[in-house]
């Protein structure tokens, strides 16, 4: 039996950047529309301006549709919202009404999946400055939607480029405090987090390398004893649970094992450890994964790019690669409800 296609919500993220542009020539990009049933989340207008941005056709017709419903034509349906007027969005600008409609939009979608009337969401890049000025009541937006969800498990931002994630212990915390914030449960929870992102998305035995944090894995003590005393423990213990974890591997080596093809996922100590490397590695291609949460979210894990906003050169790849993990996810968790 050939599965149900996903249902995806898409939300334009704040309409002062690209987010707008990326979704429409999402949109027109080959095979998305019959990858899953997707149902754009927001203003017409917002909608509309992306389309005049891309120089693409977007045609939300004239019905507006029920949250139950799937669509105007197969594949591409719209809920209409009213979250800010025309005037109010002002192109490569930080605006509080940016942020206001950004977290409206996202509020809307989340509560969709909740209400399973989809599957999974993605949303255009926010500014988290507009964000806060809009009242968002959290470090970013991956905190604060699992305080909208009532979410009280682990969870965590995850990186992905292709066939690569890459989750970290400590995240926005000064460097200085970097060590003293390694416990052997942060790094429990970064493993099991990369482990069951991987499994959503469709990985059935993910190989996990565990980066460490001191300068040739501490040599044996000489440079620190994290490695020794907390990081070693932890991988002997999820190896003896029948995981694929290993290391603490140099941190300047780790990525090689990556690109070569050796492991799904690098746990990193903290935020520039595997940022760096993946955007090295490409840029316009990464994704940021809401991980831990109950419903599936992906988004581009490049910023609103206002310096290029409205100028349609933005690149759609890393919104389209956020779209086809995020199908498979949805996929998944789509199975998993209907097994429940």
């Amino acid at each position: 039996m050939t599965p149900l296609k996903p249902r995806i919500a898409i939300v334009p993220g704040d309409p002062s950047g690209i987010g707008p542009e990326l979704v429409v020539k999402l949109l027109h990009e080959e095979g998305v529309r019959d990858a899953a049933d997707i149902l754009l989340v927001g203003d017409a207008h917002v909608w509309r301006q992306g389309a005049g941005q891309a120089g693409l056709d977007l045609d939300l017709g004239p019905v507006e549709l029920g949250e139950d419903q799937v669509g105007t034509h197969p594949g591409l349906g719209w809920l209409p919202l009213d979250t800010i007027a025309p005037q109010e969005v002002c192109i490569a600008q930080v605006t509080e009404a940016g942020g206001r409609s950004s977290l409206r939009c996202l509020d809307k979608a989340l509560d969709l999946a909740m209400a399973d009337k989809v599957d999974g969401i993605l949303f255009g890049p926010f500014n988290k400055a507009a964000l806060t000025a809009a009242g968002m009541d959290a470090e970013d937006e991956h905190r604060y939607m699992a305080r909208y969800l009532g979410h009280e498990g682990y969870h965590g931002e995850l990186n992905v480029l292709d066939e690569l994630m890459t989750t970290r212990v400590t995240s926005h915390i000064g460097l200085r405090d970097v060590a003293g914030n390694i416990t052997p449960e942060g790094v429990e929870n970064a493993i099991g987090l990369a482990e069951d992102t991987l499994k959503r998305a469709g990985k059935t035995r993910p190989r996990i390398a565990v980066a460490a944090l001191n300068p040739h894995a501490g040599d044996n003590g000489k440079f620190g004893r994290e490695e020794i005393d907390i990081l070693a423990p932890v991988i002997r213990s999820a190896q003896e649970r029948q995981k694929d974890v290993t290391g603490p591997w140099p941190s300047d080596t780790v990525f090689l094992k990556a690109i070569r093809g050796e492991v799904d996922a690098v746990v990193t100590m903290y935020h520039d450890q595997g940022q760096i490397a993946i955007k090295l590695l490409g840029f316009e291609r990464g994704v940021t994964v809401a991980g831990g949460l109950p419903v599936p979210v992906t988004t581009p894990a490049h910023g609103t790019a206002f310096d290029i906003a409205g100028q349609n050169i933005a690149n759609v790849g890393a919104t389209r690669q956020a779209f086809d993990l995020l199908v498979r996810m949805a996929t998944t968790h789509r199975a998993q409800r209907a097994a429940a």
